[in-house]
């Protein structure tokens, strides 16, 4: 997951440079080409806050995951150990050992 991440964030930071070199060799007036460069800049930030947001909600997803899979297998063992406690209560074995 981290590898796609790298990646789409490589490939964003790259057009984002090719449009900013694109912009910077246009024959336009500097106050123009200053504008077109911050409107391109705040596009890749929105770009980059939403591939943030949906990169924190993909690990809270998980997390949640995790956590209700530890749950159930800590549930699921406690179970078995009522059982094999209720089981060696009822075994010849515990009955040697208590004196009966």
């Amino acid at each position: 997951m981290m590898s796609t991440g790298k990646v789409v964030l490589g490939t964003l930071a790259g057009v984002a440079i090719g449009a900013i070199a694109g912009i910077l060799f246009a024959p336009d007036k500097g106050s123009r080409t200053r504008q077109k460069i911050m409107d391109k800049g705040n596009d890749y930030v929105e770009d980059l806050k939403e591939m943030f947001e949906d990169f924190l909600d993909s690990v809270e997803q998980k997390f949640e995951h995790a956590k209700s899979g530890a749950e159930d297998f800590v549930e699921k063992g406690k179970e078995k150990f009522e059982d094999a406690k209720r089981d060696f209560k009822n075994s010849p074995v515990e009955k040697d050992y208590s004196g009966s």
